[in-house]
């Protein structure tokens, strides 16, 4: 199989048929710009014809895994959030996630630094998650003003439970990876030294493991996951419908100037009113 018509992943062949995948933007936090985003989800399908892959491990180039879409890519925001790019995107989102799950070759994730959207999606989309123990990672939808569209609302009530995905998903505070590891969130925390050493060890396991075994144990558990597609479905159609409003518009323009946003549909509320000291 050739890889040479990716641009912005790297892979380096492993033995006992591990292909280790390194997304290479480093100098934009390993963001996914649109070419990116369509690898992000195109390499599954290559790996899948690949006859010497037995086993997937993804990691970032320098500090960062990926820090989700490139929101500085188009210099005018209103090519940015043009239709057919919005609708273009939606549509990659779920082959991102599908192809991950249709993919019966294991997939690990080597999360060395922070992951946030498209980014988060493919790290934790991963049949295994090694992350460093303080990195920092957020869903980061609610920031921009959107639904939660990647991939979580299929994955994290499975992953970490109903609570967990609410709060977080719905405040989009950060958590640390030693606090994924904790909830569930994620399958093993560990010294940000370790992180790709121990995916990749993992990954050698699985390769001289019995293949048919492996692949198929994956592919039923991803059942359990494909119960939750209507939801991911939904999730993703709703994002798309909230670019369109004024609160992505907002959010976006906040994230490009470096500001807290001012959301129209959360207008500032009145100043209280003291009692008087007569009444």
């Amino acid at each position: 199989m050739n890889y040479d018509h990716y641009q912005h992943l790297t892979f380096e062949r492993r033995a006992n048929g591990v292909l280790l995948i390194i997304i290479d933007r480093p100098e934009r936090a390993n963001a996914a710009n649109d070419q990116l985003h369509d690898e992000f989800a195109e390499v599954w399908r290559t790996i899948g014809q690949d006859p010497d892959v037995r086993v997937a491990v993804i990691t970032g180039r320098g500090k960062a895994f990926s820090a989700g879409g490139d929101l500085k890519e188009h210099a005018d925001p209103a090519e940015a959030l043009s239709s057919e790019r919005v609708l273009r995107s939606g549509r990659v989102a779920l082959d991102i996630v599908n192809n991950m799950l249709n993919l019966e070759k294991p997939i690990i994730s080597a999360i060395n630094g922070v992951a946030v959207g498209a980014g988060l999606a493919i790290a934790l989309t991963a049949d295994i998650s090694i992350i460093d123990e303080d990195v920092r990672i957020t869903d980061g939808h609610s920031r921009l003003g959107v639904a939660s569209g990647d991939h979580a609302v299929m994955l994290w009530p499975w992953l970490c439970g109903m609570a967990k995905s609410k709060y977080y998903l719905l405040t989009a505070d950060f958590l640390t990876g030693r606090e994924a590891e904790r909830i569930g969130l994620v399958s093993k925390a560990v010294s940000g030294d370790l992180v790709v050493k121990e995916a990749l060890d993992v990954a050698d396991r699985l390769g001289r493991g019995p293949q048919r075994a492996l692949r198929s144990t994956k592919r039923a558990l991803n059942h359990v996951l494909r119960l939750a597609a209507p939801a991911f479905e939904l999730s993703v159609a709703l994002e798309t419908i909230d670019f369109y409003q004024d609160d992505a518009k907002e959010g976006i323009a906040a994230f490009r100037e470096k500001r807290p946003p001012s959301f129209p549909s959360a207008p500032p509320s009145p100043a209280r009113q003291e009692p008087s000291s007569d009444g």
